[in-house]
């Protein structure tokens, strides 16, 4: 799948794009089928909230999932990020985001590629974020916020909170984030399931807490040009990957083909 030069120009200019109905309800179901089995596995990959029950983020689930695993190189997620970076990329980081139905906590006003730069050593922000709804996002049940122009202010200075949730994480403080959005403003992208996100690594964003009845299910896949790879490995290989290998796009029809077969498992 490839971006038209109006959407790379809106990305480049605003940070973000979204593009609605990029994959199938029966692609999105047979996703959907694998997450409850792989939120109840009892594994450090699958990082909880602090109610110790509700799943925060499920990383890594391309390594343990055969449908997560066709995702990860799915030619509608890795040939737009390729556009964008301008040439192969590898997956820094994949995580299932659950955002559950009443326990879902918030996610703090950040920068991804503070986090990548700070505790990963990654060059330069030559790597972003594709994100792929896995149910409806709404305005209650916890969307992503976005500031507009963010990206165009380079690394922020954060703070590392460790206290706020289960994940520790850069944050950026209130003044800041008041000075950005007075004059920004804030979106908050909603859709249907199949919808994807993409956002650049410096953009600032923020999520808040799911009290809906409605669960919130995200994947994200965190994409870095190949010559652009990490230089620090003090996290967990799971968290920040270390295989810098290009990806090679796959069918486009991997995950209908995997639903045909009935070879949909998690090991």
């Amino acid at each position: 799948m490839k971006l038209t030069e109006q959407q790379l120009d809106e990305f480049n200019r605003e940070g973000w794009l979204f593009l609605q109905d990029v994959f199938t309800t029966s692609e999105i179901n047979v996703l959907l089928k694998e997450v409850p089995a792989i939120f109840a596995m009892d594994r450090k990959e699958v990082w909880r909230e602090k109610n110790g029950e509700a799943v925060r983020t499920a990383f890594a689930a391309h390594t343990y999932s055969e449908p997560f695993k066709r995702l990860a190189s799915h030619p509608r997620l890795i040939e737009p990020v390729m556009q964008l970076v301008n040439g192969p990329v590898y997956i820094h980081q994949f995580k299932i985001n659950g955002k559950a139905a009443f326990d879902g906590d918030v996610w703090q006003w950040h920068q991804d590629y503070g986090t990548w730069a700070r505790d990963d050593l990654m060059p330069e922000p030559r790597a972003m974020n594709i994100a792929l709804f896995l149910d409806d996002v709404t305005e209650f049940n916890g969307p992503l916020m976005f500031i507009p122009r963010s990206h165009k202010d380079g690394i922020i200075e954060a703070g590392h909170d460790k206290l706020t949730t289960s994940y520790p994480l850069w944050t950026l403080d209130r003044e800041t984030v008041t000075r950005l959005a007075e004059r920004g403003g804030m979106v908050a992208p909603r859709g249907k399931a199949g919808s994807l996100l993409l956002f650049h690594s410096n953009l600032v964003h923020a999520s808040p807490g799911n009290i809906s009845p409605w669960d919130r299910t995200i994947v994200y896949l965190s994409l870095c040009h190949v010559d652009n790879h990490i230089r620090q490995f003090k996290r967990d290989e799971w968290i920040a990957h270390r295989d810098f290998s290009p990806i090679e796009p796959i069918a486009d029809d991997c995950l209908i083909n995997l639903a045909q077969n009935n070879s949909v498992s998690v090991q």
